[in-house]
């Protein structure tokens, strides 16, 4: 009694020692709810993260987020419990449910981390009727109809692209592919989109001036799972802290191209802020939303065409292969097809784009009212549920050696249910990337010209891996993928 006497003595008498205690003991509380009586506590998981978001925002801060979940998986079967209310999906089977029955579940809020100059953006914006009013004015541009109509334009960006990688060629130096493609990808979107050419391919110095200003909004991925309020936060003090010139110049130019290109659009035009200046939007809005696609269409594409041309320069059969299949196409009179219906070029594409990890981590959705219940698993409303490009493409059973690079897997005679169904390099349903057509074309257009100049020949990879931290856009570590002509051209 005297032990238990004084020690409530001491407590009430040291109002330190009353808050420890107290704070123990609510902690203690929280990691036993979380662990045994949470609606998700029946799904498998790292123990801090089934604890705390901590462990989550860890990892996707330092870039290793689809890495550490996909070996989560491996121990804990297809769902893992990322975070206290956050569960990370490894079944091609919960695509349809997740983003595409009945318009998917809604995304999370988190997306709103994502949103420009104060402004949501199509891709931002978890407001259905929101975005539905600004893509239904825009999407008419992003339909094979139109983009035929405007392909002797999108080839003279692929063109002028080749020319440019050509003549970096010649000098015999390692060539960053990764910059030359982002020239692509910013002509390309800015050409068909805007019907005015950013000239990203004309540019001679060793980084595009746009791209400090797309490596800026890749770098908000690793803050993407941060309550939002506290990502304004940290946003404005990095930016307050660590000022960074060449980002801000960047900006700049950005920021120049975009107010010329709003300000001088005349009324009616059919030019990408042209349909949305109608629905009576703030200047500033329409400008973000354009901001939006230079940043998507520039980091993504330009990923997936240095991706595929590093892996033609290492697989030189494959190569060869694809080379004779354009070259006699291109010789074919008028049994000439259309680029998108040729076999092994298409299986390139896919391949390339399966495992460019542009994209690589989960897409979350929050779970509907009433809850969710998959393949005999429950899942509760708001909890947020998502699936990623990683686990889907890299899953060994539907892709034997998964990290190798195999376009045959994608001709008809090799191709697999399953393998259609994992394919996730766009998303799915309602809300997949709205350029994703425009992006493929760009893919087909860039590499057709590529190799039928022939000019990866002779290259070779200067890096023996390309490591990238897997944010929610990846960031290539060192800012480039090399190639280098031993012999140089002439």
């Amino acid at each position: 009694m005297a032990l238990h006497d004084v020690l409530l003595g001491s407590i009430s008498s040291h109002p330190l020692i009353t808050l420890f205690v107290l704070s123990t003991g609510l902690l203690l509380s929280r990691c036993i709810y979380q662990l045994a009586f949470h609606p998700l506590a029946h799904v498998p998981g790292p123990l801090f993260a089934r604890i705390s978001s901590l462990w989550l925002y860890y990892h996707a801060y330092v870039g290793d987020e689809a890495t550490v979940i996909n070996k989560a998986h491996a121990q804990y079967g297809p769902y893992v419990r990322v975070s206290p209310n956050e569960v990370d999906i490894s079944d091609a089977d919960a695509v349809a449910p997740i983003y595409v029955n009945r318009g998917g579940f809604l995304k999370a809020p988190c997306y709103a981390n994502f949103d420009i100059d104060g402004h949501k953006t199509i891709f931002s914006t978890i407001d259905m009727e929101y975005r539905a009013r600004r893509a239904k004015a825009v999407v008419p541009m992003f339909s094979t109809k139109n983009i035929r109509e405007n392909e002797a334009a999108l080839y003279g960006c692929a063109d002028r692209m080749v020319d440019r990688m050509e003549e970096e060629a010649k000098t015999g130096l390692p060539v960053n592919v990764l910059n030359i493609a982002r020239s692509l990808a910013i002509d390309a979107v800015s050409t068909h989109l805007f019907r005015e050419n950013y000239n990203g391919t004309s540019e001679k110095g060793p980084r595009l001036s746009v791209s400090a200003f797309v490596d800026a909004f890749v770098a908000v991925g690793r803050f993407f799972y941060l309550p939002t309020s506290v990502f304004l936060w940290l946003e404005w003090a990095i930016e307050k802290c660590v000022p960074d010139e060449h980002t801000a110049t960047s900006m700049g130019v950005v920021d120049k191209f975009v107010d010329n290109l709003v300000d001088q659009t005349p009324p009616g035009a059919q030019n990408y802020p042209g349909r949305l200046i109608p629905l009576g939007l703030e200047r500033s809005e329409v400008k973000a939303q354009c901001k939006d696609l230079m940043f998507a269409g520039t980091d993504s594409t330009g990923m997936n065409f240095a991706t595929l041309c590093r892996q033609l320069a290492l697989n030189p059969d494959k190569y060869e292969i694809l080379r004779k299949e354009i070259v006699d196409n291109a010789n074919a009179d008028e049994k000439r097809q259309d680029i998108q219906a040729l076999p092994y070029l298409s299986g390139v594409i896919k391949e390339s784009l399966r495992i460019s990890m542009a994209n690589p981590t989960r897409l979350p959705h929050v779970v509907p009212e009433g809850g969710w219940t998959f393949k005999g698993v429950t899942f509760p409303a708001g909890s947020f549920v998502g699936c990623s490009a990683y686990e889907l493409h890299f899953n060994e059973r539907v892709f034997p050696n998964p990290f190798s690079f195999q376009p045959e897997r994608w001709l008809e005679e090799n191709l697999t249910p399953d393998a259609m169904k994992s394919f996730f390099a766009f998303g799915a349903g309602p809300r997949a990337c709205i350029a994703r057509n425009l992006a493929t074309v760009e893919l087909y257009m860039g590499t057709e010209r590529l190799v039928e100049r022939d000019v990866l020949r002779g290259a070779r990879a200067c890096q023996d891996k390309v490591e990238i931290y897997e944010w929610f856009n990846s960031s290539v570590k060192g800012e480039k993928i090399e190639l280098i002509w031993e012999k140089p051209r002439v």
